[in-house]
């Protein structure tokens, strides 16, 4: 029952992933790399070294290998760099946290990564902004909307 989960799991994040837009698998990968962190937060507190251990790798590999490889430094100059350096001191605390089993080093990862998460999201491209939207002299001004739909047409 559980592969049958995981397997149903692994579908829907390759079905994101496809659909996804470059900003949206950023934001992706950000969620990932905290849901392990959180994995790695409960087998801790159930004595799961193992467990604890492969979810830190997790993260870890998601923060160097998606996260900082996806890095341009050519266009994002002083930003793509101090990005590069935090990302690199997010494993530093990682792999600390897991010889130490410290929580707190955990959390101040998530922490980190929840702020990058939420610069990511303000500055979404399809973003509402509940703008109004010029009209015609004499017609009244209309809030600007995003269709309401969870799918595609």
């Amino acid at each position: 029952m559980v592969n049958a989960i995981s397997q149903y799991q692994q579908v829907g994040v390759e079905t994101g992933m496809a659909d996804a837009s470059p900003h949206g698998l950023i934001l992706m990968l950000l969620e990932g790399a905290m849901i392990s962190i959180n994995m790695a937060k409960v087998n801790m507190a159930s004595n799961k070294v193992s467990e604890k251990g492969a979810a830190i790798s997790r993260a870890i590999a998601i923060i160097d290998e998606g996260l900082r490889l996806s890095l341009d430094k050519k266009a994002g100059g002083e930003i793509a760099d101090n990005l590069d350096a935090l990302y690199e001191y997010m494993g530093h605390q990682l792999l600390t946290a897991n010889m130490r089993n410290s929580q707190d080093l955990l959390d101040e990862v998530t922490l980190l990564l929840s702020g990058i998460k939420g610069a990511w999201q303000e500055i979404a491209p399809n973003k509402s902004s509940n703008q109004t939207v010029s009209q015609p002299a004499g017609e009244p001004a209309t809030e600007k909307r995003e269709p309401l739909s969870y799918g595609k047409f």
